[in-house]
């Protein structure tokens, strides 16, 4: 589990596991408050990036805005899953869960496209997907939500449509939440996520 530099935060002995992944320019340490914040009795694994780009830590290439470079990404998507692979093996958790903000969602949705039996619930802060994603199962009853901002100009409102009604057609339990702003976290997305994890815990 040494291929990423990580955290981990250690939550309640039964709690769940909760992965969570930083956007560009972020660290491990980004998102471990926010998550513990949402899920509190989660042991929280927050692995960094391991791409720079002109200095900010990413999860995989891209060329411009919303262009990703293909193959890295299919390689991120590989590593990633192997490190979330092993950190299940190791900790036996209950329910694993996964939380990730813009460059962070999109490796999250990416690893959750490759391997969808790895994550029970995600939670995806303003993903963008400009490719039609193929599937190595099945989504069915894969709860997902996904926050964004109806002026994000990072990830265009179409293109969160688009996701949603992807992860429908597959067979994914999708909830969608808006705010009226741009890329920026804003409250109402922490608790429509501390509200869809506490929902599915208690379906447990």
């Amino acid at each position: 589990m040494s291929d990423y530099i990580h955290i981990v935060s250690p939550g309640a002995p039964a709690g769940p596991l909760l992965f969570v992944f930083h956007g560009t320019g972020g660290d491990e340490n980004q998102l471990v408050g926010l998550g513990r914040e949402i899920v509190p009795d989660a042991t929280i694994v927050s692995p960094r990036g391991d791409v720079s780009e002109f200095g900010s830590a990413r999860f995989f290439r891209r060329t411009g805005e919303g262009v990703y470079d293909m193959d890295d990404l299919a390689r991120a998507v590989k590593k990633m899953s192997a490190f979330v692979e092993a950190n299940i093996a190791e900790r036996k958790p209950a329910r694993v869960l996964g939380l990730g903000y813009s460059n962070g969602a999109n490796i999250l949705a990416a690893t959750m496209f490759a391997k969808p039996e790895l994550f029970e619930e995600v939670a995806l802060f303003h993903p963008l997907i400009p490719f039609a994603p193929e599937l190595g199962g099945s989504l069915a009853g894969r709860k997902v939500l996904i926050t964004a901002g109806r002026h994000d100009p990072i990830c265009p409102p179409q293109m969160t449509n688009r996701l949603d009604a992807y992860l429908r057609a597959a067979g994914s339990d999708v909830t969608l939440d808006w705010h009226a702003g741009g890329h920026e976290l804003r409250p109402n997305e922490i608790e429509a996520a501390r509200l869809f994890f506490a929902q599915s815990g208690e379906e447990h």
